[in-house]
């Protein structure tokens, strides 16, 4: 995993434009092996980071919000002191 790709979808504050450019780029420079590629791969560079940009923000306005579940406590901690989250769901910590 990229450790330098943050969660993008929170609920406290929506995602701009800019978070999700830096996140395309620490992708395409993770996949691509590359963290300035040369002039001849610039544009093919440039093209994927736009593309991945594209479709990481068409899949945060798609994504429907599901609460989260709580302890049986019901104080939306577990007992490791996360916050609970649900299969398919960004884990908080």
């Amino acid at each position: 995993m990229c450790r330098s790709i943050k969660v993008l979808r929170r609920a406290d504050a929506l995602v701009t434009s800019e978070e999700i450019s830096a996140a395309a780029l620490q992708f395409v420079r993770k996949v691509s092996g590359y963290h300035k590629p040369s002039k001849a791969n610039q544009a093919v560079f440039d093209a994927a980071v736009r593309d991945i940009a594209g479709v990481t923000q068409h899949l945060l306005n798609s994504l429907e919000s599901v609460p989260a579940r709580t302890s049986k406590a019901g104080s939306g901690h577990t007992s490791m002191g996360r916050l609970a989250y649900s299969p398919g769901e960004p884990e908080t910590v």
